[in-house]
């Protein structure tokens, strides 16, 4: 494919009334603001469109870049001719581990919006399907609110589904298998840090975003940010509560694990105090000496072993007397 024939993923005019138009590479470079709002969306896996986005997007180098960066964390920077911002969304694709954050990147400005991605964001695609369906946003900030509502969604989701796991190995105890057991606690201890990661610098991210002064947002936009904010923030807070239940459990499993080993010491030390003696006097009589007790007699054995088994219950009642037992 030529550099001048980009193969965008999306590259729709917003109508204004939730719907939009479907234009192509020639429709996209004829463009003007007066037409609507336009979006264009690309992978930047593909040369031609990145060759696009430095040369022919008019974006600044800056910009271009942070586009199409190998690796990002969730940002905003907000400036007089429009705000970068990039996010993280729970990687629900099927067969990923929704760990694996998937990231997009936007350029917003009052008329037009610029998003990338290395990989597919499912929340993207629902925004899309709302546009097919004439429910989309009809604004760029009205765009921004609604893609971050519905990665919003899938974080609850995900945090949704780490809570019944905890409860489930909760409610089932220490009693499974204990390498099993351990397993289930340090994948989740995994899954909870990963997103965290992420999660923690994209609140900040929107944070700034529904603070900026200028007209990118109007108020309800911004308030309808500020509530996915709050959300995320809400999310982040029962990851945190999530993790140290993790920590209380994973300290349990620990505890429980030490008792039981100490009560089996515990059992062999008892055994081990109670035939003390009777090997002290099963090695006494075992030496091949003469003028040992009994030798002689044919009740040696008899006595010997009344002397074992007295020696032995004397033993036990001495520590039933200290409640050893």
């Amino acid at each position: 494919m030529s550099a001048s024939a980009p193969e965008f993923l999306h590259s729709y005019v917003l109508d204004g009334r939730g719907g939009r138009q479907v234009i192509d590479a020639a429709g996209v470079a004829s463009w003007t603001p007066d037409a609507g709002v336009l979006w264009v969306h690309i992978d930047v896996n593909d040369e031609s469109s990145r060759h696009w986005l430095r040369s022919e997007s008019g974006l600044a180098e800056s910009t271009v870049d942070a586009l199409l960066a190998d690796e990002t964390r969730p940002r905003s920077q907000i400036n007089d001719a429009g705000s970068l911002v990039v996010l993280r969304g729970v990687n629900t694709n099927p067969g990923d581990n929704p760990e694996d954050m998937v990231s997009v990147r936007l350029w917003i400005e009052a008329n037009r919006i610029v998003s990338t991605r290395r990989r597919r964001l499912l929340s993207v695609q629902d925004v899309r399907a709302a546009l097919d369906e004439g429910t989309g946003p009809v604004s760029s900030g009205a765009f921004l609110a609604n893609l971050i509502g519905r990665m919003a969604d899938r974080i609850g989701d995900f945090v949704d589904t780490i809570e019944d796991r905890i409860e489930e190995a909760e409610e089932h105890g220490f009693s499974d298998d204990p390498s099993s057991r351990r397993h289930v606690i340090a994948g989740l201890r995994r899954q909870i840090a990963s997103v965290r990661r992420f999660l923690a610098p994209q609140r900040d991210a929107l944070d700034r975003l529904y603070r900026q002064p200028g007209g990118l947002l109007s108020n309800s936009e911004a308030n309808e940010l500020r509530e996915e904010a709050d959300r995320v923030t809400r999310y982040l807070e029962d990851i945190d509560l999530a993790r140290e239940r993790l920590v209380v459990m994973q300290e349990e499993f620990i505890a429980q694990q030490a008792q039981e080993q100490n009560s089996r010491m515990y059992v062999l030390s008892v055994v081990a105090a109670i035939f003390l003696p009777l090997t002290f006097v099963t090695g006494l009589l075992g030496m091949n000496v003469g003028g040992l007790p009994g030798l002689e007699s044919p009740l040696g054995f008899v006595a010997s072993v009344v002397t074992m088994v007295v020696s032995a219950a004397a033993l036990l009642l001495f520590f039933r007397w200290k409640r050893w037992l």
